[in-house]
């Protein structure tokens, strides 16, 4: 099945529990509480270095961080945030 990841993202933010933010979702990541981070194509490097230490899925969005802001109804860019609780969405079919 085939998840609409845009449609599932928002989704997400306005039934689940979503960190955004490189330095939120590290901060997450460390604490043990994320089931999925979400990237955009353009993330830092030394980014996406620190979240292959955890054993946690990635979904790269095909878009910029001001594609995946845009996404998530912010007026900035968004260079990643983590799924903490999935809500009502199917994000994490996603992957």
């Amino acid at each position: 099945m085939k998840v609409d990841v845009e449609r599932a993202l928002r989704r997400a933010l306005s039934t689940g529990k979503v960190y955004l933010g490189a330095k939120r979702t590290l901060k997450a990541l460390r604490s043990g509480d994320v089931k999925l981070v979400v990237t955009a194509v353009n993330c830092p490097e030394e980014f996406l270095e620190e979240i292959k230490r955890y054993d946690i899925p990635v979904l790269t969005y095909n878009g910029t961080n001001m594609d995946l802001g845009a996404t998530c109804g912010k007026p900035f860019g968004v260079s990643m945030l983590a799924i903490v609780e999935p809500g009502e969405s199917e994000i994490l079919n996603a992957v």
